[in-house]
């Protein structure tokens, strides 16, 4: 068996395949992970081409969403393992999301090379058809350099803990069982449901907790909507100048702040321009604000920021949900409101906060989305900028308008829900195929800097817990009074948890900040929105899982290389993950063990352990269902066996 190169940014020689040819990015003479440059940088694509085809020439085709830019001859390199080497040297001029292909001539005819299944392969066909290779040229200019390397914790506000005198408004429902009372759900999978529940957690209860968050190694903080608002979730916002009450107000607010930074941390709050509440003093659907709202008179100063198709009771809503009208941010007026000066942005950022994710940023237009960024780090220079996508955000197309995320005037990063998606297909059932994706095109088309500063997660306020993602039955079937009673079994509960360690194992060594919803490190469980919103158990904590999360997040911290080391994925199967991060000083590879059998490694020289082993030593075992991480030297190779000592071929399945 021929032993891994942990270096080696190729772990097959996937050329060999019939008609399979290969493209590279180098970048200063050495290959790019991520397809996206800095605006400026000399770039290098270079393609090899299996002699049987027998091109006598090559072009570079480059175009855009408007069509083909143009077709640059590339430079012939000779003969490289079997294939003819074709290269082509440039330096963007402009920043933007480019494609390219390959066109050629050969004696039997032109042909085409178009991106095939999986990094850096081409296919080859006498048509035009088929993906293009893609390519971000971006310009970023200022970096949060306080979030490298850190972890997120993610707080749905009211369910994660009581503190300070504030009372519960005289509409609202307030539910006093903390341990074991439920919210309100409704009778089916989306029917109608107020949310108009309280059980009454508030800012001076986080600032009370700071130190057990702390102590999972969180620079950051991420809360989900604190502005007044009538709902429990609060994306309906009454008043975006003003932080609800019942949460304490602004005073708790900058209690809060100034506490966490104490501690190094720094709040990432939640906006949310799409839509407001219809119970809002904006549009006042309830006559509970004294203000003249849109709903009640087309003579409202906020009439224009809604669309009515007729007033007042047709008007356009979030998702077709009437309690959330949707505001069009690009109007004049409501564009000052938002971000111009004196506007809400300002004031957040004024108060001292680490940024802002951006709700359902896919309904927001580009521009608004630049501006809220300008704005955001105009008063706070080094403040991030997330967004809400879903999927691949590189080449997002949002009814029917591409977006430009990643050019260095939008996103500092998104919520990395295909990894989350990857991970549980993995963990769960071996399926690869989700993961790879994730781990290979969707990462790679960040730029770099979007992937060291990505969420990562496993779990969010709209999602189920991940314990009960990993380890319960689907919900499909169970009505929602099962669901909202529905726990896991002491042995799939133990399970699970292991499954789940593997997981936040895997995130804190990936590229991307890791992201932890609130109460997955003491094992909380629940199916979707409500039941993934209980309150945080403080009297049934499991310690066992949260010391296990102490330890990783501990490691994180102390390791260099988990902030901006290079990726490399070296092996996935049905049974085990590895990849690697490489620093100056020496990699780290991450061994993810998800089979009923151990992993025996042998290093060349002595790995030391920094999750997962005992001892320094040149072999080391990975129990079945365990991860371990281990830092090298440079060009360290290894081999692998069961603990049987079967050995175990490198490989990628897709």
């Amino acid at each position: 068996m021929s032993p891994v190169l942990m270096d080696d940014l190729r772990l097959s020689d996937e050329r060999t395949l019939s008609g399979i040819g290969s493209c590279f990015l180098l970048c200063e003479g050495h290959s790019l992970f991520h397809n996206a440059i800095a605006l400026g940088e000399e770039l290098c694509i270079r393609a090899a081409i299996p002699r049987r085809i027998g091109a006598s020439s090559l072009r570079l085709v480059l175009s855009q969403d408007e069509g083909e830019l143009a077709a640059y001859p590339m430079r012939y390199r000779g003969i490289e393992g079997g294939d003819d080497l074709y290269e082509y040297r440039f330096s963007p001029s402009v920043k933007g999301l480019f494609f390219y292909s390959f066109r050629g001539e050969s004696p039997t005819g032109d042909f085409y090379g178009m991106r095939a299944h999986g990094p850096h392969r081409i296919a080859f066909s006498r048509r035009q058809s088929g993906a293009h290779f893609q390519l971000t040229v971006t310009e970023y200019k200022q970096a949060p350099e306080w979030l490298f390397g850190g972890i997120i914790y993610h707080i749905f506000v009211d369910r994660f803990a009581r503190g300070g005198d504030h009372p519960i408004r005289k509409d609202a429902v307030f539910l006093a069982d903390w341990e074991n009372g439920l919210p309100s759900y409704p009778a089916y999978r989306g029917g109608p449901l107020e949310n108009n529940d309280f059980f009454g957690g508030t800012l001076d209860g986080i600032t009370d907790k700071i130190s057990d968050i702390a102590a999972l190694g969180v620079n950051c903080l991420y809360l989900s909507p604190i502005c007044e608002a009538y709902s429990n979730h609060r994306y309906d916002t009454g008043d975006y100048e003003r932080i609800d009450p019942m949460l304490g107000g602004e005073e708790a607010f900058l209690r809060l702040v100034k506490t966490a930074k104490k501690h190094g941390i720094r709040i990432l709050l939640d906006g949310v321009f799409n839509h407001s509440g219809a119970d809002s003093r904006y549009f006042n659907k309830s006559g509970r604000y004294p203000t003249l709202g849109a709903y009640q008179s087309k003579g409202s100063p906020y009439y224009s920021w809604y669309r009515f198709e007729e007033h007042p009771d047709r008007y356009t809503s979030w998702w077709g949900i009437d309690t959330l009208p949707r505001l069009d941010p690009d109007e004049p007026s409501l564009r000052r409101f938002f971000v111009g000066e004196g506007g809400v942005v300002e004031r957040y950022a004024r108060y001292g906060i680490g940024g802002m994710r951006l709700d359902v940023v896919d309904e927001l237009s580009d521009d608004f989305v630049r501006s809220i960024r300008s704005c955001l780090t105009k008063n706070a220079p080094d403040a991030v900028l997330y967004g809400e996508v879903w999927e691949d955000a590189s080449h997002k197309v949002a009814y029917g308008v591409r977006k430009h995320y990643y050019l260095g005037d939008e996103l500092d990063g998104v919520m990395n829900y295909p990894l989350r998606t990857g991970l549980v297909d993995y963990l769960r059932d071996g399926k690869t195929t989700t993961l790879f994706y994730a781990l290979s095109e969707v990462l790679a088309n960040m730029p770099k800097r979007v992937a060291d500063l990505t969420m990562n997660l496993l779990g969010s306020h709209d999602t189920e817990r991940i314990l009960t993602a990993l380890a319960a039955d689907p919900e499909d079937g169970y009505s929602m009074d099962v669901l909202a009673k529905k726990r896991l079994s002491r042995e799939r509960y133990r399970y699970g948890c292991r499954l789940l360690v593997l997981g936040y194992l895997t995130l804190c060594t990936l590229p991307g900040i890791p992201t932890v919803y609130y109460g997955d490190e003491v094992g909380m469980q629940g199916y979707r929105d409500p039941f993934n919103r209980m309150p945080y158990p403080w009297h049934k904590r499991d310690f066992e899982l949260l010391t296990v999360f102490r330890q990783i997040g501990r490691m994180r911290r102390e390791s260099p290389i988990l902030r901006d080391g290079a990726f490399s994925l070296h092996m996935l199967t049905h049974d085990c993950l590895i990849f690697s991060r490489k620093g100056a000083s020496c990699v780290l590879l991450t061994l993810i063990n998800r089979g009923n059998v151990g992993i025996r490694l042998t290093f060349e020289s002595e790995a030391t352990p920094l999750f997962g082993g005992r001892i320094r030593a040149k072999r080391q075992l990975v129990p079945p269902l365990s991860g371990a991480v281990f830092s090298v030297v440079h060009g360290t190779r290894f081999t692998l066996a069961t603990d049987g000592g079967i050995p175990i071929l490198p490989q990628i399945d897709e």
